[in-house]
């Protein structure tokens, strides 16, 4: 009978875990979320990349509404502040031109989400409050009103919407 050296032995136990390794996945965590306070600063190049900025705001709201945390309006609060290009996708007149952005942020706003657009942007476009949808809030400055937030404790989220150069199967 032949004995195996503790070095081989060591090896071959190595070798013998390694496909129970690579069987592993990632852990999935709930994490104990209470009273959630977000604040979204949206200030965007395009109008047309208001749809993925919501996209962040829906990655924020929806996992919070599901279970396991269920949370209504009553139990988050957030706010979202429009001083870009994009507050021209609340302007009543351009409805039709944005029309699956508009009834996305109605959604939301019935959900209890507050929009707000900066008051000098809005001179800036032309525009009067009452050229804005009715569920968005004229605030007298984006600055103003994003300092004002953070300092009653609301969590600053700046969505980042870049030009997609490739799809995901691509990089997948």
């Amino acid at each position: 009978m032949r004995l195996i050296s503790a070095p081989s032995l060591l090896l071959l136990l190595t070798l013998a875990g390694a496909p129970a390794v690579a069987l592993a996945q990632a852990a999935v965590v709930q994490t104990p979320y209470q009273q959630p306070k977000a604040l979204f600063d949206i200030y965007l190049d395009h109008p047309a990349k208001m749809g993925a900025a919501l996209y962040w705001l829906r990655s924020f709201v929806n996992p919070l509404m599901e279970a396991p945390y269920s949370f209504f309006n009553e139990d988050m609060s957030v706010i979202v502040v429009l001083h870009g290009t994009e507050l021209v996708t609340v302007a009543r007149k351009n409805e039709s031109k944005y029309e699956d952005i508009v009834q996305r942020m109605r959604f939301y706003a019935d959900q209890g989400v507050k929009f707000k657009v900066c008051g000098l942007a809005l001179k800036d476009y032309g525009y009067t409050p009452a050229d804005m949808q009715p569920f968005v809030e004229v605030t007298p400055s984006a600055m103003t009103e994003l300092v004002h937030w953070q300092n009653q404790g609301y969590g600053l989220i700046t969505p980042v919407v870049t030009d997609k150069k490739v799809s995901i199967d691509e990089i997948r």
